[in-house]
């Protein structure tokens, strides 16, 4: 046998050998690979078996990371004491404070989607490749003992333990036949071992983004809590809305078969909808030709849209971190076109309005659960429904990527669940899924989910052309 190819073959089986106790190779076909007569002089013990790298002891409490992250924790609320005192009085600062945490936390929330998508995926190759390797245990270890005996000084046939030279030859020449495939399966198995090394390293690092993450979306989170409660008093301080309004609008709706029937009775029957709908019709203007001043953007203290509706196209947030499942023209799978976006979201992400506008309504109505309707000028209305929570009020005036609700913790697919009619309803209250027997995507993947709807004049239209496509276009404030 050639130098150069036993120096290659025991490279690979150094290799191979290390990750031995790694698959769980039985230890006697692995100690029968090391007997003396491999590499040692006679007498000499065999060599040790390379041990997996220990695994550190977690399951103690890290005192000192737990000090670290309550005094965190307290900074954090001191500085948001500070904040809020600071914006006594001043509700543009406020606005502002909101509109930094609610994009933040949205931010935030999309990068934990991303890694808990990668973490989802290395997953699954890492138990791809242990069940590989796991059914060629066997293979390695065979591998591993002959490419092991191979190491001898002693000519090859030592293998074949010959009786007379004639043997010998044979089994020269047969370990020349068999050495291109012991070659071929060793480098295919320390090939696989290298990756399942890489991936476990990947998933190392990923959890431990996951875990920093984590933590900065639940101080984000507190912090969002504690700013929409400041806001939310004030509002109710400054316009309070009457308990026989709000009664009043649940009546509707209960007693309104369809969404625009809905808006059209709100709008002229409960108070502070109606006002909203005076002050929408009062700052309606003309379309302006080219690209729209975005200036008034800057004043997060604006009781009126920043710019028309219209001019917004390619400039207005998704409300949440999400992933869309299904867009608007998409068939809904029974017989008709779904009427919005619904976007897939972890449990309890916050949701902000998409643009600036007032507040129709805020509340249950029959299958979508949660609806909120924000009358955004011009005839244009967004419907936004799946949420667990609303947070604004009848009437209130709220800005793009204001956070306006909380998504739940379990899937509630109202998108699929068509009540198709003359109102071109979207979500109704037949379920799609219970007609044809088997739940939607959306459903299956356990996740809450929201349903976005843009109307005109009362008529479902596609929101596509308003979305921005990256961060850099996207109105905030």
């Amino acid at each position: 046998m050639k130098p150069r190819s036993v120096l290659i073959l025991l490279t690979l089986a150094a290799t191979l050998l290390a990750a031995a106790p790694w698959l769980r190779v039985p230890q006697a076909l692995v100690s029968r690979a090391l007997i003396p007569q491999a590499f040692a002089q006679p007498g000499a013990p065999p060599p040790a078996v390379p041990l997996p790298p220990p695994v550190p002891n977690r399951t103690g409490i890290d005192t000192d990371a737990l000090k670290a992250d309550v005094k965190g924790s307290e900074e954090a609320q001191r500085k948001l004491r500070a904040d809020l005192e600071a914006a006594k009085g001043d509700r543009g600062r406020l606005n502002q404070m909101l509109l930094d945490t609610a994009a933040r936390t949205r931010a935030v929330e999309q990068q934990l989607i991303d890694v808990e998508g990668r973490i989802a995926q290395l997953d699954r190759s890492a138990a791809d490749l242990n069940t590989s390797l796991g059914k060629r245990r066997g293979v390695l270890a065979q591998v591993l003992a002959a490419l092991m005996r191979m190491g001898r000084e002693p000519p090859p046939a030592i293998l074949m333990r010959p009786d007379d030279a004639l043997d010998a030859v044979r089994s020269a020449i047969l370990l020349g036949a068999l050495l291109p495939e012991l070659r071929v399966e060793a480098e295919t198995l320390a090939s696989d071992l290298s990756e399942l090394s890489r991936v476990r390293t990947e998933l190392a690092s990923a959890r431990d983004s996951l875990t920093s993450l984590r933590a900065d979306l639940d101080e984000d989170s507190r912090r969002l809590a504690v700013l929409v409660g400041e806001r939310q008093k004030r509002q109710a301080e400054e316009h309070p809305v009457a308990s026989a309004d709000k009664a009043q609008a649940e009546s509707v709706a209960k007693a309104t078969g369809d969404v625009h029937d809905l808006v059209t009775r709100l709008e002229n029957e409960v108070g502070p909808s109606a006002r909203a709908a005076d002050a929408a019709q009062a700052v309606t203007r003309p379309q302006e030709p080219g690209r729209p001043d975005l200036t008034a953007l800057k004043d997060p203290a604006r009781l009126t849209p920043a710019i028309a509706f219209p001019q917004a196209k390619g400039l207005l947030p998704l409300p949440v971190a999400g992933v869309t499942l299904r867009n608007f023209g998409a068939t809904d799978g029974v017989g008709g076109t779904e009427k919005g976006i619904t976007i897939a979201t972890r449990a309890g992400a916050p949701v902000s309005a998409p643009a600036d506008g007032w507040v129709v309504y805020a509340g249950p109505f029959r299958s979508y659960g949660q609806l909120l309707i924000i009358n955004a000028g011009g005839g244009y209305h967004i419907l936004m429904a799946g949420m667990e929570r609303i947070t604004v009020d009848l009437g209130q005036f709220v800005l793009a990527g204001e956070p306006v609700g909380v998504m739940g913790g379990l899937s509630r697919t109202v998108a699929n669940t068509a009540q198709r009619g003359p109102g071109g309803i979207g979500p109704g209250g037949s379920g799609a899924s219970a007609q044809n027997g088997s739940p939607s995507p959306a459903t299956a993947t356990g996740q809450p989910q929201l349903y976005v709807e843009f109307r005109k004049d009362g008529l479902s239209i596609d929101p596509t052309p308003w979305w921005a496509a990256t961060d850099s276009q996207k109105v905030r404030g």
